[in-house]
């Protein structure tokens, strides 16, 4: 049985809690094996960050009661509380004398033991260990868990002034907080706050969204559990059990309005499930759902510092240290985060035209001669769409042949740029792919900078899959020329597993945005507020009202670290190694192209047992156009997996894998080229 001794507890303030690993799981019952030190560090770090965790300071309320010479049978469960609220087989076996009769022991009763403060716990371990309280209290001020040595003064004197506090009624929070009985069939909207005495309503509302939320979470890391239960866009237009997308003239019940949020979340696809591996965002990370979670509640827009101080601040902040990352010496650059990398890249291309032809703003591009822009054959479409909705027309965005591995060919593209001069237009902006859609090609960054910086255009890098990887030392090395870079798409939600969406436009001059988009709303951007105006971003946006993406993002950098960011790519680029390497040389796989994939994405063809051995034919090439087709709707109908697949040039449809998720692992890896094999073999 474990006991608190002074010996063990001499070096408490040693060990501060800041040094434990808030990523980890630390569930109640895997504490059970830890000296009674680091589980005290764990305890009270888990006080800090989710304020109140039952089966957690249950463990603890045990030991205080140890330490001042009681013992304890196992605790029963309140009247009302659910069964799996807490651990309460880990107490099982522990204790099995009756409490001692000692003047100084505290009530063992676990339902009236109740702390919920650190002025509580102070007092409780004070009062039932004396010393040792004491030096817990220390550990709590020099970890900055108590605000100020008053608090601690104050808790003892309540400690020494009555008995009652190990007794003490539940906190006017947790009563709050507490789930009871309610029947929603009779509740509505209108009975929410702000409604007169909505407020329990509320909370019993809320608090069961939690659950649909916290029951989605736990499911979407189960592998046991389906990617996605299909069903044809006919089937929910008709209804599913109770699921009606129509809307209504009258208000439904909140009893319908959480049926439907559970069934919203059921008929839905898990992305952050760790074989979901179909598009280039995934994952679920528990750090970036609780940031987008308060970003919804504080609900509030990106336009101007006065109503967004903090996420205004933590925005410029973070772009700072992208661009540091990227390798732009000048620390005068700029940014912004938008909604998703192609209105990335339209920024791009927007500021470029501003540079060199500053009067279409103004006069349109009727001032402005025929300009073109240069990208990839393997780009992403987005750049043909700005082009077209910039008005350059997709007829002046011009293509530029790539290799067999999808790589820009620098000799194409200053032939074209000749070409497209001796024609009379103007070039204009070159936009080089760090990690293209299908293929995962990193186009030669310094040889197309040396080509635009010989004809004095705009070099754009659209690194919105790619960009993840300047967080890796092993992998930055693939972007090698991307500081000479006018400007840089970075999509945080794909490779770095932020949750959607998170896209950052950064440029490396300062004041291009500002100037480009500004237009002096005089309601919003007024220039005699009492604070700094340049902290007023809103301006350098082509939006007005914008979501505030930053928070889940720079949450997640504190959890995680720069560091924490690297060793989440480098394992995903690992799990890409041991798929190419798995299958490269087995007869019912074809690589697409040769050689290690330089990101993720792993291009290939399985090879259904009737097509092995046929000659390469125009009758082949069309069989095994249909297999990947076939196979997906099959993993889709089945909801075990899901990987998408498409054709690329003169090549058939094949299964692009891409791995993003963090919680993937090699089982997963083994999972989907069995479940392939299982689904295609009698194709």
């Amino acid at each position: 049985m474990y006991s608190f001794s002074e010996n063990l507890l001499s070096g408490f303030g040693d060990k501060p809690y800041s040094t434990i690993d808030s990523t980890k799981d630390m569930k109640p019952q895997q504490l059970k094996g830890q000296e009674p030190t680091e589980l005290l560090c764990n305890l009270f770090y888990l006080e800090e960050i989710f304020q109140r965790c039952r089966g957690a300071f249950a463990v603890l309320q045990y030991f205080i009661l140890v330490q001042a010479n009681s013992s304890l049978p196992t605790p029963q469960r309140n009247i009302g509380e659910n069964p799996g609220s807490r651990d309460w087989g880990f107490f099982e076996g522990m204790a099995s004398s009756a409490p001692s009769s000692s003047n100084d022991a505290p009530d063992p009763t676990p339902t009236n033991f109740r702390p919920t403060t650190y002025d509580s716990w102070c007092g409780v371990a004070h009062g039932c260990t004396r010393k040792i309280g004491l030096k817990i209290c220390g550990f709590l001020q020099r970890t900055n868990s108590l605000e100020d040595k008053g608090r601690i003064v104050s808790s003892l004197k309540e400690r020494q002034s009555s008995k009652s506090l190990l007794a003490c009624e539940n906190s006017e929070k947790e009563s709050r907080f507490r789930r009871t009985e309610t029947d929603f069939s009779n509740l509505y909207a209108r009975d929410l706050l702000p409604a007169k005495n909505g407020e329990e309503q509320t909370m019993q509302f809320l608090l069961e969204v939690v659950d649909i939320l916290l029951n989605y979470v736990r499911k979407t890391f189960d592998r046991s559990t389906k990617v996605l239960d299909f069903h044809h866009p006919h089937q929910l237009l008709e209804g599913m059990e109770g699921f009606n997308l129509e809307l209504s003239d009258n208000p439904e019940s909140l009893e319908q309005i959480l049926v439907d949020c559970r069934d919203t979340l059921k008929y839905g696809v898990r992305t952050g499930h760790p074989r979901f591996f179909n598009q280039l965002s995934t994952g679920l990370d528990i750090i970036g759902l609780a940031g987008e979670w308060l970003t919804s509640t504080a609900n509030t827009n990106m336009f101007t510092y006065e109503i967004a101080p903090v996420f205004v601040l933590m925005e410029q902040i973070t772009l700072r240290k992208m661009r540091e990352i990227i390798g732009w010496s000048n620390k005068d650059g700029d940014g912004i985060f938008s909604p998703g990398g192609a209105i990335s890249n339209m920024y791009s291309i927007m500021a470029a035209r501003y540079k060199y032809f500053p009067e279409v703003k103004t006069k349109g591009m009727a001032a402005v001669p025929k300009l073109v822009l240069f990208t990839s054959e393997h780009s992403h479409y987005s750049i043909k769409k700005a082009g077209a909705a910039l008005g350059f027309g997709t007829d002046n965005v011009i293509l530029i042949k790539c290799n067999e591995r999808g790589k820009i060919i620098p000799a194409d593209l200053e032939a074209k740029i000749l070409e497209a001069k001796q024609k009379g237009y103007v070039p204009l902006f070159v936009n080089a792919t760090a990690g293209t859609t299908v293929y995962g090609a990193f186009d030669p960054i310094q040889e197309i900078a040396d080509i635009c910086e010989k004809y004095n255009l705009w070099l754009h890098v659209d690194a919105a899959w790619g960009g993840g990887l300047l967080m890796s030392r092993k992998h930055r090395h693939k972007l090698n020329g991307i500081e000479r870079a006018n400007s840089v798409t970075w999509n945080p939600h794909k490779m770095m597993g932020v949750l959607l969406q998170c896209s950052a436009i950064l440029v490396r001059e300062k004041g291009i945005l500002q100037g480009c988009n500004q237009m002096c709303a005089g309601y919003l951007f007024q220039q005699d507020k009492q604070y700094d105006v340049s902290y007023d971003t809103g301006d350098k946006a082509i939006q007005c009202g914008r979501h505030v993406d930053i928070f889940k993002f720079w949450l997640m950098w504190k959890a995680k670290g720069t560091v924490g960011f690297e060793n989440q790519i480098n394992k995903c680029l690992e799990l890409a190694e041991y798929l190419y390497t798995k299958i490269k040389n087995r007869e019912e796989f074809e690589m697409v192209f040769e050689g290690e994939p330089e990101h993720t994405n792993v291009c290939f063809w399985y090879i259904p047992p009737s097509l092995r051995g046929m000659p390469d034919s125009d009758e082949r090439r069309e069989k095994l156009h249909r297999v990947a087709p076939k196979i997906k709707a099959l993993m889709m109908e089945s909801g075990t997996t899901m990987v998408g697949y498409q054709p690329q040039g003169d090549k058939v449809n094949f299964f692009r894998m891409v791995i993003s998720n963090p919680a993937a692992t090699k089982s997963d890896i083994d999972f989907l080229i069995e479940e392939i094999e299982r689904l295609g073999q009698e194709l």
